[in-house]
């Protein structure tokens, strides 16, 4: 059964396409369902984040799956496959192991090294888990990328100066306003994002945050935190229009700021420009927002860009980091041969062993119990011998294409039958 991962990130898919394909909490668990009814997939955790959307899912067959995936999101973005199936991607087995690692590790991120896709990777797994949707081979897979990742951060300078996007989305609010001093700041959603964003607020020594949430009590818990004030999300607009700065990054699958709203407020204060920082996937901010009189309007396409300046300085870092990918890949490959190994192995030896067992039982009825014994060692020992060289080559051959032969011809030459999971 191989591991497969099929996905789209913002390099792969225009925007407005990439938008529809992300799969938010609120579909999340209905999208999981919808994939896990196909016959052809065995586990499934999906990976959906500002920069990407990717379904890891182990399956028997490559192109079923890829069709059933392919289809799924179809049916829940809404989109024609012809809108997005030339832009998917797809890795398999090792490749695909190698693909998480290089994510985990920020190697795929908008921000490079970004440390927030740990989260990430590890609460796309906690819902997999609570979904009831994987199984050991996919836990094994996402806790090992997440290995991977701690080691790379600790091992190389992949991690240095600014590596998240919220905070990204703070320094670029910084660099455009040239300082936040002074400014006040409203920040749309109390989400990881959002989270990020308020706390790089608090730490820039912004005067004040405004924090605007639908729950009104995860707003006031990271309100407290940081020393900002909190508004129900009713009074958005009132709030738009008293501050210099909105950053947003909820997790809505609609628009939160219509352009005909955000023009009448700017309507009210036409000496005073807004800058707003949209980092939502979806966006939170209608694009057209941007053509109104006194607003500049910058989304994840400008944090990109403003993130190639940092990317450049730890560029330098990535051979180092895929040695590190290489080994951990290696290391995971060969712990998941050798599990997949020793079933069969001691599969095998049972069945020998039953065999034997029976055999001296039967010739041995009549012999008193120190012939019995004789019979039972001699047996015994032949049998040993008679593994050894077989049971060496399997497991050292493991994570082979040889390795692969000799399983697959041991369990077809002996009949063994093993459960898969």
């Amino acid at each position: 059964m191989s591991v497969i991962v099929i996905g789209v990130n913002q390099r792969s898919v225009p925007i407005d396409v990439f938008e529809k394909l992300a799969i938010g909490e609120d579909r999340l668990v209905k999208v999981l369902d919808d994939l896990t009814s196909s016959e052809d997939i065995a586990e499934v955790v999906i990976l959906s984040t500002c920069n990407r959307t990717e379904i890891y899912l182990r399956a028997e067959r490559f192109h079923p799956a890829y069709a059933d995936v392919r289809d799924s999101l179809g049916r829940h973005s809404g989109l024609p496959l012809e809108a997005f199936a030339e832009h998917l991607y797809a890795h398999h087995d090792d490749d695909a192991v190698r693909h998480l690692f290089g994510v985990a590790c920020g190697l795929d991120s908008a921000v490079l090294g970004e440390t927030e896709i740990l989260g990430q990777v590890r609460r796309a797994l906690d819902q997999a888990r609570s979904a009831g949707v994987v199984g050991l081979g996919l836990s094994d897979l996402f806790t090992a990328s997440g290995t991977a990742g701690r080691k790379v951060r600790a091992s190389t300078g992949i991690a240095r100066n600014i590596t998240s996007v919220s905070r990204a989305a703070v320094a670029m609010a910084t660099k455009e306003l040239g300082t936040l001093d002074g400014r006040s700041i409203c920040v749309l959603g109390a989400g990881e994002m959002s989270e990020g964003m308020t706390v790089a607020l608090r730490d820039a020594g912004t005067r004040r945050i405004v924090i605007c949430n639908r729950s009104v009590e995860r707003a006031a818990e990271l309100a407290e935190r940081v020393g900002g004030d909190v508004v129900p999300l009713s009074q958005l607009e009132q709030t738009v229009a008293e501050v210099d700065v909105l950053l947003t990054g909820t997790g809505a699958n609609a628009l939160m700021i219509e352009q005909h709203s955000l023009a009448a407020v700017m309507a009210e204060r036409p000496s005073r420009p807004l800058l707003i920082v949209d980092i939502a996937v979806p966006r939170d901010v209608d694009p057209a927002a941007g053509d109104i009189d006194g607003v500049t309007l910058l989304d994840m396409e400008d944090l990109r860009a403003f993130a190639e300046v940092g990317r450049a300085e730890r560029r330098g870092e990535i051979a180092a980091v895929r040695q590190v990918i290489d080994e951990e890949v290696s290391r995971f490959m060969a712990t998941t041969a050798s599990r997949r190994v020793e079933p069969l192995a001691a599969a095998f030896r049972r069945d020998v062993e039953l065999l034997r067992v029976s055999e001296v039982d039967r010739i041995s009825a009549t012999l008193d119990d120190n012939s019995k014994a004789h019979i039972d060692a001699s047996t015994r020992a032949v049998l040993n011998k008679f593994l050894h060289r077989p049971m060496i080559e399997l497991r050292e051959s493991a994570g082979t294409a040889r390795g692969e032969r000799l399983a697959e011809s041991l369990r077809e030459l002996f009949g063994i039958e093993l459960d898969e999971d």
